[in-house]
Order: structure tokens, then C-alpha cells, then sequence
């Protein structure tokens, strides 16, 4: 397949050559734009949480990157032939509520017939120029701060086979539904050296863009991973959506584990998440100061789970046993 081709310009600050999470386009000295764009298909029953999920998804770009959402476009792929608009009506409500939530206005979109239902949104941002945080900066002996807990599509899988409680399916809803605004303020305040957020390709995907863009190792701690209740145990019974398995063949040859890693744990790091948490490479004298924001600002799932080292090749990751020393 053909490369796609390299957009320059002096004003592009971000571009397509690391995987970053969106686009920086400097306006001038004290305004960048920061774009992107999201949406996918329904991945829980409710429409408007659909909606609020799907919003909370694509807004987790402009987080990411240190900016600040201030407008949304939604993107919706529906069967309007078929009717059911009640149902599309509450996916558009939702959105509409994590985008106010945001502090950001829904400006329009487009639609598009299609037989499977789809939304998302395109979001424009800004950031001052100095304060972009890219997925290409990590340091060596900083520390990697994870913010929310892994799983959701080995749980969501395992929804469809009628396994998980109302509860956990509950915690699992409003997990994908938060924003990632507290924990990007916390970053902002902190200084980090670098960021991510944790969506489609895992844990371990999106660790190796940071990885291999900032020309560094990784090293991960299994035993400090936060997980989502349950999900260890639906991916030991084999709950694993395809996804996962994609991604371990993409990226696994990238990726060394110890012996006694758990195969369940390795497919939780592999496994697709839907809005999941930031992964914040931070140095390590800030490491302390992070922590405190984070659990200030009401994240509390954040865990410790690795460090960044000039000691691997750059762009390698080792995931070791680790002790569970990762709460903050």
C-alpha cells in the first residue's frame, strides 16, 4: 500500500508522522488549532450512553494533546429509512451532553444513509504552542501514569455471551462516558513529558507509537495494571474480541513478557478500549506531584505502571510481573 503523502508546512506543528492523537496548526503565537475525528458503532444497547460514549471518545484527542475542545461536528452513518429516529434522536442527545459537559457547542455535522448505525464527531481545539503535549517526547526515566482501568472490550465482549452483572456493566458504561478532562487538567498543571489516550489499538498499541516516536523502551509493570473488575477472569474463559487479537499480531513482535505475566493480563493490554484512560509520561521528580492533582481532581482509578528507558532499543517494550505497586 502506498504511503500517504507528507503534508508540510511551517505552521503544521503536529502532523501524520508519529500516529499522534490529532492535528496541531499554529494560528500564531499564542493559539494553535488542535483537530480530530472519531465514530464508530454502537458498543452498549442505550442510545443516548451510546452517544455520550462516542463523544467522550472522540473528544479524549484534544485532551491528549493538552488542548482544550471548543467545538464539535457531529458524524452520524444511520438507517433513516427503516425510521427508529426516536432511537437516533437519544444517540444525538447524548453527545450533545458530554460536548456542553466539555464546555464545548456543537456547531453542525453531516449524516450519511447507511444500514448499520454510526456516530462521532469531528472536534476542533486549542492549545498554546508551547504547552502541546505529542506522544513523541517521553524521556528516559520518566514514569507512565495510566488513568483509567483496562478491559472494556473483553467485558463488553463478554456482555454479549450474558455473563457480566448490571453492575459491572453500569461501571463499565460510565467508564467509557467520562471525560478525560480532569485527568488532562492534572497533566496540564503537573508538566508532563509526553501523552497518549488508550483507544482501538491498546494499551501496548498506542504505548509503541510512544515508544517508537520518542525513540525510547518501555517498561511496563503487570501487577500495577488497573483493571476493570471481572475482566481478567472473562479473558482467561477466552472473552476476547478480535480486536485484541489484531493487535498482538500487529505489534506483538515489539513486545517482551516475562514468564509469569498471566496470558489474561497480556490480552488486556492488547485488548481494544472505547474512550479509555491517558497514558502520561511524566518525569520522575513530577511523578508525586501528578498523583496528588489526579486524585484531587476525582480520578481515581490512576496507577503507576511503568517507566520510560534508554536502556531497551527504541521502540521496544518489555512488560515485567511487577508487584501491584502501582496505587497512588
Amino acid at each position: 500500500m502506498n504511503h500517504l503523502p507528507v503534508m508540510e508546512d511551517a505552521r503544521l506543528l503536529v502532523g501524520i508522522e508519529t500516529s499522534d492523537d490529532a492535528g496541531v496548526y499554529l494560528i500564531n503565537d499564542e493559539t494553535a488549532l488542535v483537530q480530530t475525528v472519531d465514530f464508530f458503532t454502537p458498543i452498549v444497547d442505550d442510545p443516548r450512553r451510546f452517544g455520550q460514549i462516542a463523544a467522550a471518545n472522540a473528544l479524549s484527542d484534544i485532551y491528549a494533546m493538552g488542548g482544550i475542545p471548543l467545538t464539535a461536528l457531529n458524524i452520524i452513518c444511520y438507517p433513516t429509512k427503516e425510521g427508529h429516529l426516536d432511537v437516533l434522536a437519544q444517540i444525538l442527545i447524548g453527545g450533545a451532553e458530554k460536548v456542553r459537559e466539555a464546555g464545548a457547542l456543537i456547531v453542525g455535522g453531516h449524516s450519511v444513509e447507511d444500514k448499520e448505525p454510526k456516530y462521532g464527531l469531528a472536534v476542533t481545539g486549542i492549545v498554546h504552542p508551547g504547552l502541546v503535549v505529542r506522544n513523541s517526547t517521553a524521556q528516559p526515566g520518566d514514569r507512565l501514569v495510566l488513568t483509567k482501568p483496562l478491559g472494556t472490550g473483553v467485558v463488553t465482549s463478554a456482555v454479549k455471551a450474558n455473563m457480566v452483572p448490571a453492575e459491572i456493566q453500569e461501571t463499565v458504561a460510565v467508564q467509557m462516558a467520562t471525560l478525560n478532562d480532569r485527568a488532562a487538567r492534572a497533566m496540564r498543571e503537573t508538566g508532563p513529558s509526553a501523552c497518549t489516550d488508550i483507544t482501538g489499538f491498546g494499551l501496548l498499541g498506542h504505548a509503541l507509537e510512544m515508544a517508537r516516536g520518542s525513540r525510547v523502551g518501555l517498561l511496563f509493570e503487570a501487577g500495577s495494571l488497573p483493571l476493570i473488575e471481572r475482566a481478567p477472569e472473562y479473558a482467561a474463559l477466552g472473552l476476547i474480541p478480535r480486536g485484541a487479537h489484531a493487535n498482538r499480531c500487529f505489534i506483538g513482535e515489539h513486545v517482551s513478557f516475562e514468564q509469569d505475566v498471566p496470558l489474561a493480563v497480556q490480552d488486556l493490554m492488547f485488548d481494544p478500549q472505547t474512550s479509555g484512560g491517558l497514558l502520561i509520561s511524566v518525569p520522575g521528580e513530577k511523578l508525586h506531584t501528578l498523583m496528588r492533582k489526579l486524585t484531587e481532581y476525582g480520578v481515581l482509578g490512576a496507577r503507576v505502571v511503568g517507566e520510560v528507558t534508554g536502556a531497551l532499543p527504541p521502540g521496544r517494550i518489555v512488560v515485567r510481573t511487577g508487584n501491584g505497586a502501582g496505587a497512588p
